[in-house]
């Protein structure tokens, strides 16, 4: 593959095949190194947690499924339809979790994904620098696998399979070898999504052990935002007419293909039969509650994910007139244009982190003490 299948045009993203380990050991490419990932890797150990350690995260927390739901009543849309009047208040209250247990399963196959995607990057990028960071975000994509894992076990025992468009699209990211679907597919897009799904949850969740787990996954996602604003900075303005419309068309296939599949009945087909339902059924049920301008509403929350997901796009500088009809459906884009550049969630983020440096503060100095006493 040539180097403008990949689109990196910095040097920073520069990339080898991925079988091409020769490359990575010329004596030349050690000293080649970029500082434009230094800030965000030197920050790493501020916001250090263990999802092991109850210092951080209690996973022993208790919380009653059968008489609470996790997450508010309107946030399971099968309950603001006909569907509902088929269900018991206990089936109701069931339901919802399940809906929220196919929700955080979708968000752990999520989290595999970036870290086999991670993973995937320091086998490719050529620059120390990039390879560094790529393997800094394999490391805490790892922690966040571990973290769901931990809840979903200590709420259900095991999470869902994963839906067929989820499933497909991080597929297609993880084993893509363009560099630039790595890097828009998966810092942009999901990252994007990841954002608006764990600011929606932290603030409205009942359970705090969730809200807890969201909050800490947060204070690293927001870093990882920030590797792919980065390579949109440097690389999106360079672009020749060919390449972005290549970059933005995938862009848009993508959010539509998400925006109408990712969360539909189909794809939560299998939480419906113990309930005696026909997801067939329950789909036309949600479609005759709820249109499209349902769905515009919802979309006029700042949390929202594909709200975020768009915003993530459009400050990124990849939506055109090409492609701003797709999105202008759903949102204002004048309005969206005027809105901050920070990613949603950063202030949930930041307050973590002042947190969590005041927690490694203090175990650095346990840690010294043992050692002192061992001596």
């Amino acid at each position: 593959m040539n180097p403008s299948t990949h689109i990196t045009h910095n040097s920073a993203y520069n990339t080898v095949d991925r079988d091409d380990f020769r490359s990575m050991i010329e004596v030349e490419r050690y000293g080649e190194r970029s500082d434009a990932f230094d800030q965000i890797i030197s920050a790493t150990e501020d916001h250090f947690w263990d999802p092991l350690d109850p210092a951080y995260v209690d996973f022993t927390h208790e919380f009653d499924l059968r008489e609470r739901t996790i997450m508010p009543r309107d946030f399971t849309v099968e309950l603001n339809c006909a569907v509902a009047d088929r269900l018991t208040p206990a089936q109701q209250v069931e339901l919802a979790n399940e809906s929220t247990r196919f929700t955080l399963s979708s968000i752990l196959h999520g989290e595999q994904g970036a870290l086999s995607l991670s993973v995937s990057l320091c086998q490719i990028m050529k620059d120390p620098g990039a390879q560094e960071y790529a393997a800094n975000q394999a490391r805490e994509e790892a922690r966040h696998v571990t973290a769901f894992s931990r809840y979903v076990q200590a709420r259900w025992g095991t999470p869902l399979a994963v839906g067929p468009t989820l499933g497909n699209l991080l597929n297609e990211l993880v084993l893509a070898p363009e560099v630039y679907k790595k890097l828009v597919g998966m810092q942009m897009l999901v990252e994007g999504l990841a954002m608006g799904a764990f600011a929606t949850i932290h603030s409205l969740t009942d359970d705090p052990l969730l809200r807890r787990t969201v909050q800490l996954v947060m204070t690293d996602e927001a870093f990882h935002h920030r590797f792919g604003k980065i390579w949109a900075d440097r690389t999106v303005p360079k672009l020749s007419e060919e390449e972005h419309e290549r970059v933005e068309t995938w862009a848009a296939k993508c959010f539509q293909t998400l925006l109408f599949n990712l969360v539909n009945s189909e794809q939560k087909q299998h939480i419906y039969t113990r309930f005696g339902l026909d997801w067939q059924w329950v789909r036309s049920a949600v479609l005759e509650a709820f249109s499209d301008s349902d769905r515009r509403r919802m979309m006029t929350r700042s949390t929202n994910i594909f709200r975020v997901l768009i915003k993530t796009l459009l400050k990124a500088g990849i939506i055109t007139e090409r492609t701003r009809a797709t999105y202008a459906t759903w949102v204002d884009m004048d309005e969206l244009a005027r809105e901050h550049d920070e990613v949603v969630g950063q202030d949930v983020a930041d307050a973590a982190m002042v947190e969590l440096q005041d927690i490694n503060r203090g175990r650095k100095k346990i840690g010294k003490v043992k050692r002192a006493v061992s001596a």
